[in-house]
């Protein structure tokens, strides 16, 4: 039995079956401008973790940081990662598999060097 008639689809491909496609790029200035720029946000963010793993590892000082938390979010991220592959979503795959190694970055980090 197909995946499609058991209804484990993509749910953005079944709203979308019932909805119009938006065009791409699109008419609207502020949706063009986000559908430009959301890569850019997607490696922006991760980029502002930076400081944190300079802290880890160059100043090899990682008290404070909580293992349990960012163990946390590398798997919220693996997930990420595993549904943009999954749903091919460059977007989702990219930002998230960068924030997957941020975070692994501070996990090892958090381990060796945490008191």
């Amino acid at each position: 039995m197909p995946a499609q008639s058991i209804g484990l689809h993509h749910f953005q491909k079944r709203k979308r079956v019932h909805e119009k496609l938006e065009p791409y790029p699109h008419p609207d200035k502020i949706k063009r401008f986000v559908d430009k720029t959301i890569l850019f946000v997607g490696v922006a963010g991760p980029i502002m973790t930076l400081p944190q793993l300079f802290k880890i590892w160059v100043e090899k000082q990682a008290s404070g940081i909580s293992v349990v938390s960012f163990s946390a979010y590398l798997f919220v991220a693996a997930f990420w990662v595993f549904y943009g592959f999954l749903h091919k979503e460059k977007p989702i795959i990219i930002t998230h598999s960068i924030w997957f190694f941020m975070h692994l970055s501070i996990v090892i980090g958090a381990l060796i060097y945490g008191a």
